[in-house]
Formats: structure tokens, C-alpha cells, sequence
């Protein structure tokens, strides 16, 4: 039964399904009633490209700039250069500064698909906490932020007793990434009036720091809203397969890829997945969550397409639904397929299959041509010593399965 908020916002993220926990959720629905909210939620400069664990968080920001506050994406340019120890076992690799801010750069195209950037009250902005961080002088940091965190309590956080359980090595640089996150908070406060900071509920106890943080040197009423930890319907972590990740930016992942991401939904998930990843009305979304059979195939090309809209444009998703229709419908060979050239001399099968990400291994692959279940235009492939050879100007189309295909060039 969801709770009688008060505020769009609260209402529409309950409704969604976005709540796992929420501090004085009371407060919070009362303010957000009355009142713009800006609110933030913190990424990650690790990489060129967020992959789909992020959408939800996305999509909260999302959905605070459609219920009239102002999303704050903070691009973790100075705390990457420290790194996250949350749900890390080993440090991570330190990244120089000309390569986060490419990153940033290029992170910044999804976000402005999904928000609207601007000057107004509730346009989006996105800053970048080295701006604050590495002015820091370590000394001032020490004296004015360090008395408001016991060593006691930092142990206590997952993210550190997991890895000190482990005896693996949390170094000093890591153990300090909790004080500068909390610190970001309270800066987005002096600088944004930011009220809120949302995550996923592994960011509980940092959330909780920068509120404590904010109250402790200047007596601010700051709140903190999580989601649950996103899985799907077999207990898998969201965003990853065994191909690897699903980014989100095009130059990382086929927008067919994508698409087909969604496709292959858990029919378990669908109405979860509809209702946290698209805009459509919760009477539609219980329509389409209803459907049974074969049928519910046709709610999973709803949430391709809107999705995939939304992140990758609309020329993206028609181009990927049209291959799907033509290459699982048809027979033919689609546009939008991934493609492989494999050169005058050819390639072996397994090869191929791996070199596409069909498959993670040539031992994977040798088990998948022995079930049958590989096709090169149709006829199936067993030999793992076969070589694909293409002439010149013509191409085959290559299947694993019903779900996976590629065209193969010379």
C-alpha cells in the first residue's frame, strides 16, 4: 500500500518503485511540498561510459526535474582520483586528470538526453567535485572536517570492515573517500542550497555522513533518499552479462545491443523495469505487466523501445527494432547488427564467436557449436576447426541461438 505523501515527488518515486529508505521521509514530503528541492546523486568518472546499474539513479534525477526540483549530477572528478572503496575487493587504478575529464566529457552526452540542462530554477547542472576538492588544503581539511569523524564509526562501514574482514589492503588514500563524499554534501549545500542526496542503498551510510556532516558544522537539515539493490529476476547484478557490461553511450555498446538488452527481459521484470526505466502511465505499465505467454513478448519491445529511445534517441530504437523484426521474423539479416570482418585469411569459429562477445571463451564456444546451437546463414556449424571465409563483397549471417547475431564480412 503505498503511503499517502503529500509531495509529487515522493509520491511519484513510491509509486515507481525507487524507495528503499528515506531519513524523516515526513520532513522531506512536506519541504518538496512547498518548495523547489535540489537534489544529487554522485557518479562515478572511472570510465567514457556508465552502464545500466546507473540508469536507476539516472532516472531518479530523472524524475525529481518532472516533479519540479532541480537535479544535481555531480561527476566525481576529484574522488576518482582517490577511488570508491564501497563494494570494491582490491584499489582501484588511478586515472590522470586529462583522462577523467574526457570521461566526464563524454558521460555528460547521456545525461543530456534524460535531463534538461540549464539556468532555471529546475534545470539540471552538472558540476565536478574537483572543483571544491582539490582546493582543499589538507591541513584546514584535517582541522575542520576531521573532528566529525571517529575511527570507531568509519570501521563499522561496510566498505571498509568487508575488505579489512577479507585481509585485503584498504589503503589510507581509500579510507579517506568517505570524508571527502560526506564534505561534497555539505558543499552542494553552501553552493546549491542542496537538500538532498539520493543513491543506491549501498551509499546509505555515506549519505547519512554528509547529513551528519552538514547539521554538525552549520546546523543544516539535510536529507538522504536510497533505492534498492537493483537486481533482476534470477538474482543477477543489473547492467551486467556474461558478454560484459551494457553502456549506456552508443560508441561503447551497438545500439541493437542495447536494445536487445531489454528485449530479453525476465518476464518476471518487465513491470518493475517498465515502471522504473520509462515514462509511461502506471495504468499502461499495468497493462502491459498483466500480459501472459507470448503475449508479454510484446510488452518487452515496449520497454526496448523506450528505453532506447530515451537513452539513445529514436532513430536508435526504430533502427534496432526493425533488425530485431527483421532478423527473428524475416530471416534477414538487419541493419543494425553487429558486424565482423574477418580478413582474406578468415577465422576460426570459436574465434569469431569470441571476438564478438558470443561467447566469453573458445571453451564456451567448442560447447556451444557441439549443442548445434551455432548457424552461419542458417545451416549449423559444429566443427570448432571450421574457418569462416567470406568473398569479397558478400557477407554471412551469423547466429548463436535465437537471440544473438552478427553479420560476418571479409
Amino acid at each position: 500500500m503505498p503511503n499517502a505523501y503529500e509531495s509529487d515527488l515522493l509520491r511519484l518515486l513510491d509509486e515507481r518503485g525507487y524507495i528503499h529508505q528515506v531519513t524523516d521521509p515526513g520532513a522531506l514530503d512536506q519541504l518538496a511540498a512547498k518548495q523547489v528541492v535540489p537534489g544529487y546523486i554522485g557518479f562515478d568518472a572511472t570510465a567514457p561510459s556508465l552502464h545500466v546499474g546507473s540508469l536507476v539513479q539516472i532516472m531518479m534525477l530523472r524524475r525529481l526535474q518532472q516533479t519540479g526540483h532541480k537535479p544535481i549530477v555531480v561527476m566525481g572528478g576529484g574522488t576518482t582520483k582517490i577511488g570508491d572503496p564501497s563494494g570494491k575487493d582490491e584499489s582501484r587504478k588511478l586515472l590522470t586528470p586529462e583522462v577523467i575529464d574526457d570521461n566526464i566529457a563524454s558521460i555528460f552526452r547521456v545525461f543530456s538526453r534524460l535531463l534538461k540542462f540549464g539556468d532555471g530554477p529546475t534545470d539540471a547542472v552538472m558540476v565536478n567535485n574537483d572543483e571544491w576538492l582539490s582546493e582543499l588544503g589538507y591541513i584546514d581539511l584535517l582541522r575542520d572536517v576531521g573532528p566529525h569523524f571517529t575511527i570507531n564509526r568509519m570501521l563499522t562501514f561496510d566498505s571498509v570492515r568487508l575488505r579489512l574482514d577479507r585481509e585485503q589492503p584498504l589503503t589510507f588514500l581509500e579510507f579517506n573517500y568517505m570524508i571527502l563524499q560526506a564534505y561534497d554534501f555539505l558543499e552542494l549545500a553552501r553552493r546549491y542550497e542542496c537538500r538532498l542526496q539520493m543513491g543506491g542503498s549501498d551509499q546509505w551510510g555515506n549519505i547519512v555522513n554528509g547529513m551528519e556532516l552538514g547539521r554538525r558544522m552549520e546546523g543544516r537539515e539535510l536529507y538522504g533518499l536510497t533505492t534498492p539493490l537493483l537486481t533482476t529476476a534470477d538474482g543477477s547484478k543489473m547492467g551486467k552479462t556474461a558478454a560484459g557490461a551494457v553502456w549506456l553511450n552508443e560508441d561503447a555498446l551497438p545500439s541493437y545491443d542495447f536494445w536487445q538488452y531489454w528485449r530479453n527481459t525476465d518476464d518476471r521484470d518487465v513491470g518493475r523495469f517498465l515502471r522504473l526505466f520509462t515514462d509511461l502511465p502506471l495504468d499502461e505499465v499495468a497493462r502491459l505487466e498483466e500480459l501472459e505467454g507470448a503475449e508479454i513478448n510484446a510488452a518487452k519491445v515496449v520497454l526496448a523501445n523506450e528505453v532506447t529511445e530515451m537513452v539513445r534517441g529514436e532513430d536508435a530504437a526504430h533502427a534496432a527494432e526493425a533488425t530485431a523484426r527483421d532478423t527473428f521474423a524475416g530471416g534477414g539479416a538487419g541493419e543494425d547488427l553487429p558486424t565482423l570482418s574477418v580478413g582474406p585469411e578468415g577465422m576460426r569459429i570459436g574465434a569469431v564467436l569470441t571476438e564478438l562477445s558470443f561467447t566469453a571463451s573458445n571453451g564456451e564456444a567448442k560447447r556451444k557449436l557441439a549443442e548445434g546451437a551455432v548457424k552461419l546463414d542458417g545451416n549449423a556449424v559444429s566443427d570448432p576447426g571450421f574457418v569462416v571465409t567470406v568473398e569479397d563483397g558478400s557477407s554471412f549471417k551469423l547466429s548463436l541461438g535465437k537471440k544473438k547475431h552478427a553479420i560476418i564480412t571479409r
